[in-house]
């Protein structure tokens, strides 16, 4: 793997610009997480359906899903600075959207404009990573995942917290976050562009299609990356207002705690899987993912709050493994000159694995108690960890046949 040596020049000359980007990376994912807890007074304030929230927030993966077809590319051509930087003032106006929203139409906006801007920076974030270090691809592809986390677990405590405890609920949380933004958006201002060694040609939608010496360890990273982001999309939409009404605990900080628990441990099992190698850990959270779902069940049966808290942490330490993983594997194999993309066409699957699970479930929601529907859709989640683990293992096999 190649740079620039401008590119490795602008990275020497601004030791910090690494870590504002796990910053930014760990702020948007923040952002994508923080209605989350909120979700649940939203139904009841305008007496919206569960099938309502999921529309909700499958119109932000839909939206992130375009994002991811052309950022990567945008990114490759003009630089990723002007496309983060146009991001971050986009997640901005999502926040006053957020703001003034006295609907579910203006919900919609929002979210909209939060998954194009977080799937934008999610890309050109994790390409600029790569062009700042490009020795370190396996170390990058694991701090942007802990960054993830890390930022979704403060987002949404806070906001639970806020919304549950400060005057004007449904409006704090955003206006707080939109001044954290701000505070990076100066950081961002005088970041020097990472990536001199520009791409030719036009600006288009990105094909889902990556390099074909690294065919087969995309979609390896792939599998792990479908796995995960099913389990996240329903557990940031549905799954607080379930432990809420299984537990009898309404307090809005207890819905951002199961939420906020999966998020640190997913951090926590990313940061100390290091000496793991990335294949080994993708699949050994497969099968985890699988294991701990099927826990969850008899976990919000019980009624006992601190078993569905321990259910979901559980459930976070073996998401944090697979989709670490599968991260820091394919973060180390990408070609230089084709990050921007091979990063879109991994994040358009991670979205629409996210997006698809939690509009079924959100329709099976409308039609039973969710009590109901949950068990079926973590079967189903499991049966898919479980085929990822299958094929990887297979595939790590297969690689080790042909050295």
């Amino acid at each position: 793997m190649t740079v620039a040596p401008t590119d490795r020049l602008a990275g020497e000359s601004q030791r910090w610009a690494y870590s504002l980007l796990l910053v930014l990376s760990g702020v948007a994912l923040g952002v994508s997480g923080l209605p989350a807890p909120l979700y649940r007074m939203y139904e009841e304030v305008w007496h919206l359906s569960p099938l309502s929230t999921t529309i909700v927030f499958a119109v932000y993966a839909v939206a992130a899903l375009g994002a991811v077809l052309v950022s990567g590319r945008i990114s490759d051509v003009i630089g990723r600075k002007p496309v983060l930087l146009g991001a971050l003032a986009a997640m901005i106006v999502g926040l006053g959207v957020f703001l003034i929203a006295d609907n579910m139409a203006l919900l919609i906006v929002a979210r909209a404009i939060h998954g194009a801007a977080v799937g934008s920076i999610v890309v050109a974030g994790a390409a600029a990573l790569l062009d700042l270090r490009p020795d370190h691809g396996v170390r990058s592809g694991q701090l942007s995942g802990v960054a993830f986390n890390i930022g979704m677990t403060v987002a949404i405590l806070g906001s639970s917290l806020l919304a549950q405890y400060v005057p004007h609920p449904m409006r704090t949380p955003y206006a707080v976050v939109a001044v954290v933004c701000a505070v990076v958006g100066v950081g961002v201002i005088a970041l020097r562009e990472p990536h001199s060694a520009r791409s030719s040609g036009p600006i288009r939608i990105a094909k889902p299609s990556v390099p074909r010496e690294i065919r087969g360890d995309f979609w390896f990273s792939a599998l792990g990356v479908i796995a995960s982001w099913s389990v996240l999309g329903v557990l940031l939409s549905l799954y607080p207002a379930l432990a809420s009404a299984q537990t009898g605990v309404h307090n809005l900080v207890f819905g951002g705690a199961v939420v906020g628990a999966t998020a640190f441990s997913a951090a926590i099992a990313q940061l100390f899987a290091t000496r793991v190698p990335a294949r080994r850990a993708a699949i050994i959270g497969d099968v985890g993912m699988a294991v701990a779902l099927g826990l969850t069940i008899p976990a919000l049966a019980t009624h006992q709050w601190l078993l569905v808290l321990g259910a979901a942490a559980l459930l976070g330490a073996t998401f944090g493994l697979s989709f670490g993983g599968s991260l820091r594997h394919l973060s180390n194999v990408v070609p230089a000159d084709r990050r921007g993309e091979t990063m879109s066409a991994y994040y358009l699957l991670a979205y629409t694995a996210m997006a698809v699970p939690t509009l079924v479930a959100g329709w099976a929601a409308t039609q039973w108690e969710l009590g109901a529907v949950f068990p079926w859709f973590a079967g189903a989640v499991g049966v898919a960890c479980i085929a990822a683990a299958v094929v990887g293992a297979v595939s790590t096999r297969r690689a080790a046949e042909s050295i």
